[in-house]
């Protein structure tokens, strides 16, 4: 492996998604558009304007992940709240309570790694060797 790939490599960030290339390496781009179609609904595949601007397709990557993390957000604090009124069992709404806990982390971790990819897609010009 050459050096300077293998550099790129170690000064990742742990946020840096495991299935996005590192910036510099050959086909990069390619994997970072794949990994940020695969986070939006499918239907925005349809939309060229994304699917062609990988800026584009990382910001609205961002503002989805932000809308699913207050959407969770919601659902965590006003589960003890709302769900018993719906009949949901308390073992229900505490296992409820521990999956949108665990959810808001993976949706964290993934705004970080979506904000590491768009700060490297926004500047190709140093994300190249």
């Amino acid at each position: 492996m050459p050096q300077t790939v293998q550099a790129v490599r170690t000064a990742l960030s742990p946020d840096w998604p495991c299935q996005v290339k590192a910036p510099g390496t050959h086909d990069w781009e390619r994997t970072a558009a794949r990994w940020l179609r695969d986070l939006l609904p499918a239907r925005y595949a349809g939309y060229s304007t994304l699917t062609r601007h990988n800026v584009l397709l990382a910001r609205h990557a961002q503002l989805q992940v932000q809308h699913e993390i207050r959407a969770v957000r919601v659902a965590l604090h006003t589960s003890r709240q709302e769900l018993p009124a719906l009949g949901v069992a308390e073992g229900v709404i505490e296992n409820s309570i521990r999956m949108y806990a665990v959810e808001l982390e993976q949706l964290n971790r993934l705004a970080r790694g979506i904000r590491l990819v768009s700060e490297a897609l926004a500047r190709p010009s140093a994300a190249r060797p």
